[in-house]
């Protein structure tokens, strides 16, 4: 039975869109207000909110208070997952990129022995 991670799911979904990753790019930085994030992407306050939920949901932001701002920033732990989950796909393309090259390297001993 697959193991059924709601949260992968949740950040690969709010990945995928590419005003989400823009907006994390952008407070990766330094965290930035919900105005401030309207006027860097030239989008309605709605559609900049809209996005926000999404990504609070996924766990990659959260948003603090100072007086009346509640400035936004990134929580780069929801990353930590799909770094693990990724990491589990680079180990097999590293493991098989190695038996790639011994085998390659295999091929050319051969060919050297043979050409003695």
């Amino acid at each position: 039975m697959p193991v059924v991670d709601d949260t992968l799911d949740r950040v690969f979904g709010a990945l995928a869109d590419p005003t989400r990753r823009a907006i994390l790019a952008r407070i990766a930085g330094r965290e930035a207000t919900v105005n401030q994030l309207v006027n860097a992407f030239d989008l309605a306050q709605p559609t900049i909110s809209k996005h926000l939920k999404v990504l609070e949901r996924a766990g990659l932001v959260s948003r603090g208070r100072e007086a009346q701002f509640r400035p936004v920033r990134l929580d780069p732990k929801a990353l930590a997952g799909v770094d693990a989950w990724l990491g589990d796909y680079r180990r097999f393309w590293e493991e098989s990129f190695e038996r790639l090259d011994d085998y390659v390297k295999q091929l050319k001993e051969k060919d050297a022995e043979d050409e003695r």
